[in-house]
């Protein structure tokens, strides 16, 4: 069952890390077609899924990595937050423009 455990947790770590890497793919791709820098909401929700499976990864693994938490940590608040600000922002657009 350990053996099973580790995997999965390694499993979930990688996933976490290819998420995190993956969204300056999803970045270059969004500011490719507005010819100009973009950050869309999915690198956002990448950013944020990506830190929380890397941290759970550092938090229940054998490791128990203090760097790495701190490495993950602060990314999960700080794409939570952004996430947050966009979707308030969206809100507020489509509100006024419904105002008008």
């Amino acid at each position: 069952v350990r053996g099973v455990e580790r995997r999965s947790l390694a499993s979930i770590g990688l996933t976490g890390a290819a998420m995190f890497g993956g969204r300056w793919l999803v970045q270059f791709v969004a500011s490719r077609r507005a010819r100009r820098p973009v950050i869309p909401r999915l690198f956002w929700y990448m950013s944020l899924a990506g830190s929380l499976m890397a941290l759970s990864y550092f938090l229940f693994s054998s490791k128990q990595d203090a760097v790495g938490v701190l490495q993950n940590l602060l990314p999960a608040f700080t794409a939570a937050y952004s996430l947050y600000l966009d979707i308030r922002h969206s809100r507020q657009q489509r509100e006024a423009g419904t105002a008008r």
